[in-house]
């Protein structure tokens, strides 16, 4: 038995990567491959059932990873995501979850034709989106900020209101139905509530009173936090059953907001992050292999399909429209939000509680509930997943242009450099922090910004969603790698490079290894200072088709020619690095630093 719990476990996280790794080659949203991963292992071939093989311990470990997934979510949270938008948030958190509400439950009355207690409990559910579905896709669409900051949040904070409906609802039955149950019952629900959201809170101040007084060692903080988050999550949890989520999202969004005051809070962040992307892999599709072939085919009944179709054209539209009237949002953006609501985790993992707690007090319709959430799971993740992409860059919402190339420091050469890449079509943008550095650039025409781009506001003050390559080239060989270090997370470690400042007498090459050699840019024999010196002099970036495949080395241009990057034939630039060759197809343009007009390749 433990043996087949270990190798279960073991198919389950490589799945769940590989199906991450399979979603991002071929451009698929990841919930989608992984959802079709869990049920052919699961209900289809009936290769693992996670539920026997695990035990007691299969709805514990799925708590346990929601409770870091909220965490995770919430206390990547930033007031100023949400400059001008506020307004909107909020009625869609507060009245527009309310209409979702009511909505939801008579959809599930009259279409699914299940009795009103029910419908109300599970109309509550319905409410939530969550982190685990809507940043998957928000990270796949790349929506402009404002749109994505309002699914984000909506996500997030509405993610433990929906069970927290839900068990209202259900104690408000109980109340109902019971005579022996009194109004007290209800004001315990709320006590509950309350405490929990005020253990959120303390945990997460007393965690921020750590870190920012040092009492917690740089290697134990991330350790130390996710310890607390599971604490937070248990206590809660035994205070009132379903408000343990309540307590991390509160425990979030208190650390979150600290990160402002106490800078090392927000390094953890990406510990945190990396933790949550296995966890949502993992548990995605534990639960759907968990699902029985029963389920399966009571998901193709026509009252389920029916009311998963109301939810998805009418309710959700609705109760956004509705909740947004007379807010700052554009017409465009109430469209795309009031489509997109996939639900995922939550919804999956509380309706089966609630089925079972339904059908012990002798509701035999609750037996329908985990066949209902699934159907409204996996069908709107499979339609907002494949359709938030296209429906984003119809509407405006997404970037339609090629990935743009992020420029970190004004000079002649990288001036020279992004007017290149902007003839060439290609998005370019130069950050710097003097705006004297910046004025060639701005009377070429080049987008420019001036701040500092390790600074946190900068994120909030340009949108940088189209930009999917960095270079640092400024002449601080330091500040070049520090903005490197900074902003791998975002970018990834292949679309980072920096160009060295050092002449070549003083860079030892031999001793470079080669992973690093292949992230800084151009030649040995063109650092910062030299380029810079050639533009001054006359040399110029000329652009030479190529009419042949080859792998060419840089010892075959002739002299003074220093090649820079290559542009595919999909637009995509690939850098030239100090790495000894580079591969050119036959279509391709090679863009080289020159000064005879008359050289080719």
């Amino acid at each position: 038995m433990e043996q087949a719990a270990l190798i279960i476990i073991t198919v389950i996280l490589a799945l769940g990567i590989f199906s991450q790794w399979l979603a991002w080659r071929i451009q698929w949203p990841s919930i989608v491959i992984m959802s079709i991963a869990g049920l052919l292992i699961g209900p289809v071939f009936g290769l693992i059932n996670p539920k026997e093989a695990l035990g007691e311990l299969y709805s514990p470990m799925i708590s346990l990873a929601v409770a870091i997934i909220l965490f995770e979510g919430s206390s990547s949270l930033d007031i100023r995501e949400i400059k001008g938008i506020s307004k909107s948030v909020f009625r869609i958190v507060t009245g527009g979850a309310f209409l979702a509400w009511v909505g939801g439950s008579l959809a599930a009355h009259f279409i699914a034709g299940l009795n009103l207690e029910i419908s109300f409990i599970i109309g509550g559910l319905f409410v939530v989106t969550g982190p685990t579905v809507i940043i998957p896709l928000l990270r796949q669409a790349k929506l402009k900020p404002r749109t994505a900051a309002v699914l984000k949040w909506e996500g997030i904070i509405v993610d433990p209101a929906g069970p927290l409906l839900a068990l209202f609802a259900y104690q408000v039955i109980k109340v109902m139905t019971n005579e022996n149950i009194h109004d007290h019952h209800l004001w315990t629900f709320f006590i509950g509530a309350l405490i929990s959201a005020l253990l959120g809170y303390v945990i997460g101040f007393a965690v921020s009173i750590m870190v920012g007084k040092g009492l917690i060692p740089e290697y134990l903080k991330s350790p130390i936090i996710l310890s607390f988050v599971l604490i937070c999550f248990t206590v809660g949890e035994v205070v009132m059953h379903e408000t343990g989520m309540l307590a991390v999202t509160v425990m979030g969004l208190t650390l979150g907001r600290t990160k402002k005051y106490v800078s090392s809070i927000g390094s953890i962040s990406h510990f945190v992050e990396n933790i949550s992307v296995l966890l949502t892999s993992t548990i995605f599709i534990l639960l759907t292999s968990s699902l029985t072939r029963e389920i399966l085919t009571d998901v193709f009944k026509l009252p389920i399909i029916g009311f998963v179709l109301v939810m998805l054209f009418l309710v959700r539209p609705l109760s956004i429209w509705i909740s947004t009237i007379s807010t700052e949002l554009t017409i465009a953006e109430k469209l795309l939000i009031g489509w997109i609501a996939p639900r995922g985790i939550v919804a999956l993992t509380v309706s089966g509680y609630f089925a079972s707690i339904l059908l012990e007090d002798g509701y035999e319709e609750a037996g329908i509930l985990i066949a209902l959430t699934f159907a409204l799971v996996i069908i709107t993740v499979c339609a907002h997943g494949f359709t938030i992409g296209p429906i984003a860059k119809r509407l405006g919402l997404a970037s339609t242009e090629s990935p743009g190339i992020l420029i970190v420091g004004a000079s002649s050469f990288s001036v020279a450099l992004a007017d290149q890449i902007k003839q060439m079509g290609i998005p370019v943008i130069i950050i710097d922090s003097s705006g004297d550095r910046l004025c060639s650039a701005e009377m070429k025409g080049i987008r420019t910004h001036k701040g500092e781009i390790l600074a946190e506001h900068t994120q909030y003050d340009i949108d940088l969603t189209q930009y999917e390559t960095l270079l640092a080239m400024t002449g601080d060989a330091a500040y070049n790698a520090l903005v490197c270090q900074s902003h791998i997370p975002e970018f990834g470690y292949q679309n980072t490079f920096a160009l060295p400042v050092k002449p070549n007498n003083q860079l030892n090459h031999e001793e470079l290894p080669i992973a690093l050699k292949a992230h800084l840019l151009f030649g040995e024999d063109s650092p910062f200072t030299e380029l810079n010196r050639k533009i001054n002099i006359g040399y110029y970036l000329k652009s030479i088709n190529i009419n042949k495949k080859d792998k060419i080395q840089k010892d075959m241009l002739p002299e003074g020619v220093t090649p820079l990057f290559i542009k595919k034939k999909n637009d995509i630039l690939t850098f030239v690095t100090m790495k000894k060759g580079f591969a050119i197809d036959e279509g391709d343009q090679l863009v080289v630093l020159t000064k005879d007009k008359e050289k080719t390749v």
